[in-house]
């Protein structure tokens, strides 16, 4: 059983990995895309720019606007060539479902890196080796750490944040050493505000890659989240209240078989073979639904849980899969509440005319998660399961509605004053007698 318990769960978990790796491939798909429509903007917004200022872009590049516009677009267009068959390639990986190779992501941020560099290249021959670190090239290197989150690799985005500190580190001491203007603001022309910059961008690095972490966590935890409320509703189904419901995923209860001390309610509903002959299966089914909705809600609100239907009533468990110390009372006040709820829905015509019998006996018993690798089943085994049946039906004997157990009495103190007792009374299947209570 063991063995099989952790088959599925590596079976599950090997699922998720799959499937959170192609989530990966279509989050680093998004990443390229906004690159492309980024870099894609770059190009009219320049052309733009160059018909309304063209005179300035002029002095800028000392007359040579046009021949570095021409490298520009060149560069920007060999660019988004390559990007656009990175973004092929991620989604043919996509479509056959298939994980992307672990050195290419390394790769293509390398590639992505050298388009500022070659940027800042290509300027330095235009406006000066130091003025060119002033241009919006360096600029891009944000971006591309920014975006390298999307990659959710932590690595990853602190080789991106390092490819580019080294990078512009490497082009700020050339460009500095070559620079020809003694003129030029310290500011520019001096190492330590490029040092700063370059480690600024290290630091972004990390910080990237520690915001990957966070969203790999909180995605992987709510997985689990939603894997437990899978397990706990497979369980219990609806039959739980919300409720117990929060408790279970809170606790996280391990829902191996167990000995706990419970509260175990039958009920039965009169005549309801009679009632069944001489109706269509769509009115008997209307009919218990008109019954069991309330019924249910009132054994949910008292923490209860409705551990099984059984066609003309239900068992129903208090102190199971948790407690709150007051499983007889909870099943008490359910059992008297269902009582008075019947009299009033037949009272204003809601339900047919209908009695119901219920019994009560508390006692240990085995709990748990019962049954194959297939279908599993939520069930209490005992004597207190058998003894609550056989109480239940002591009602047709007294004609009476509630009965319970000496064990519940016990636990009931001063709430069970108006218990009448019935003696001890032997039941089907025990040789001993049981002392009975009835309460209506």
């Amino acid at each position: 059983m063991k063995l099989r318990r952790r088959k599925r769960k590596h079976t599950a978990a090997r699922t998720f990995e799959k499937e959170f790796a192609l989530e990966i491939l279509k989050s680093d798909r998004l990443r390229v895309t906004i690159l492309i429509c980024a870099f894609g903007a770059v190009l009219p917004v320049t052309l733009a720019l160059a018909v309304f200022v063209y005179e300035d872009f002029q002095r800028i590049f000392h007359g040579n606007f046009k021949s570095f516009l021409v490298a520009l677009l060149t560069t920007m267009t060999i660019c988004l060539a390559c990007l656009t068959l990175e973004w092929a390639a991620l989604s043919r990986r996509i479509r056959q479902r298939r994980r992307g190779y672990p050195c290419l992501p390394y790769i293509s941020a390398f590639v992505e890196t050298m388009l500022p560099m070659a940027a800042l290249l290509i300027t330095a021959q235009y406006v000066g080796p130091a003025y060119a670190l002033l241009t919006p090239a360096p600029f891009v290197y944000p971006l591309l750490i920014v975006l390298s989150t999307l990659r959710l690799d932590f690595r990853l985005s602190v080789f991106t944040g390092a490819i580019s500190a080294i990078q512009y580190l490497v082009l700020s001491l050339i460009f500095i050493s070559y620079t020809a203007q003694p003129t030029a603001e310290p500011l520019v022309s001096t190492m330590p505000p490029h040092i700063v910059k370059s480690f600024l961008l290290l630091l972004m690095g990390i910080a990237a890659g520690a915001v990957t972490v966070q969203i790999r966590k909180r995605i992987l935890s709510s997985f689990e989240m939603v894997e437990e409320r899978n397990r706990i509703s497979r369980t219990f189904g609806e039959y739980v209240s919300p409720i117990v419901m929060n408790k279970l995923l809170t606790l996280k209860p391990d829902l191996r078989s167990e000995k706990r001390d419970v509260c175990v309610m039958f009920l039965d509903i009169r005549d309801f073979t009679r009632f069944a002959e001489k109706r269509s299966p769509e009115e008997v089914v209307n009919y218990l639904e008109s019954l069991f909705e309330f019924m249910i809600e009132i054994v949910n609100r008292h923490h209860g849980v409705i551990n099984k239907f059984l066609g003309d009533g239900f068992m129903a468990v208090f102190g199971a899969p948790l407690s709150d110390g007051g499983d007889c009372s909870n099943g008490v006040a359910a059992a008297r509440e269902i009582l008075l709820r019947v009299e009033e829905e037949v009272a204003l015509g809601h339900v047919l005319p209908t009695t119901v019998g219920i019994g009560l006996h508390a006692g240990e018993a085995v709990t748990g998660s019962i049954g194959s690798s297939l279908r599993k089943e939520y069930t209490v085994i005992g004597d207190v399961v058998n003894l609550a049946s056989r109480i239940e039906k002591l009602n047709k004997r007294f004609q009476s509605r509630l009965l319970i157990s000496e064990n519940v009495w016990h636990s009931l103190g001063e709430s069970s004053n108006d218990a009448i007792p019935m003696g001890n009374v032997r039941v089907q299947g025990r040789e001993q007698g049981i002392g009975i209570y009835q309460l209506a």
